[in-house]
């Protein structure tokens, strides 16, 4: 079984729920990201997202915007991810869901960059810039080789598009909180809890909610309705401050590590 699956699969047995933090890849070095995905994975982290940096992120907010920027300058690739993720893959066993462009994609092949991802460890995809038509093409090309296409869905979204997008997606559906970028806010939209509930009925997979989610009291309103919670500018963020602080790897990791160690304990999701 896939491992999103067997993940779900395992917090729905046990009644719980799971964080799924986001990482820019190579933020500030790809070194550093594949030590924090097996440090994550160890304070009880559901899964990863894992974002290729990208020169045209489409719903990317001004943090995780200049992270891609820093890492791209520093030569980070597509080949460096999967070698990365590839070295880390032995040491760890939760899902790591690839956030990328579809433009990225096709750049390299679709069948070559699935075949690649899927040999370096990756579990999933959520390509945010696929066309809803485009996407049954994909999907079935990603589930030939067991992997998992989760799809967007925005709150302005028609209910009609829900439908086919929900249809589409496997491993789960992202949730987006709120229309427009990502970026940490302090409440979260009054409709939430009806928006979701109406996903899950008319999905057959898990649904989890990302944008705009910072803090543990976040995390625990977004649990209690969905399957989990995505967190990624608040992390994004406090790896930036610490590489402008000069701060060494074992300190960066330390710092996010207890971020999400805090959002799960106090969260109540553990």
């Amino acid at each position: 079984m896939n491992r999103i699956d067997e993940k779900f699969s395992e917090l729905q047995s046990t009644g719980k729920k799971g964080l799924f933090p986001f990482l820019v890849a190579g933020q500030p070095d790809m070194e550093t990201t594949t030590e924090l995905i097996k440090q994550l994975e160890r304070v009880g982290a559901a899964g990863i997202e894992l974002g290729f940096p990208f020169t045209d992120p489409v719903a990317d907010g001004p943090v995780i915007q200049s992270a891609f920027t820093e890492a791209l300058k520093k030569s980070i690739t597509v080949e460096k991810i999967f070698s990365g993720l590839a070295d880390a893959r032995a040491e760890i066993s939760i899902p790591i869901v690839a956030m990328v462009s579809a433009s990225i994609v096709y750049k390299i092949g679709v069948d070559k960059f699935l075949d690649k991802a899927k040999s370096a460890g990756f579990d999933g995809f959520i390509i945010p810039d696929l066309s809803l038509e485009e996407a049954p093409t994909i999907a079935e090309k990603v589930a030939q080789r067991d992997l998992r296409l989760a799809m967007l869905i925005a709150p302005t979204s028609p209910y009609e598009r829900q439908r086919k997008i929900a249809q589409t997606a496997t491993g789960f559906l992202y949730y987006m909180s709120v229309a427009g970028i990502t970026g940490e806010r302090d409440k979260l939209p009054e409709d939430l809890a009806d928006n979701v509930a109406h996903l899950k009925e008319i999905s057959g997979v898990p649904v989890i909610v990302g944008f705009g989610i910072k803090g543990p009291e976040q995390v625990k309103l977004v649990c209690s309705i969905a399957d989990g919670a995505i967190v990624g500018s608040a992390i994004v963020r406090r790896i930036t401050q610490a590489v402008e602080e000069e701060k060494p790897r074992e300190q960066i990791i330390q710092i996010v590590s207890n971020f999400v160690s805090e959002l799960i304990s106090k969260s109540g999701i553990s």
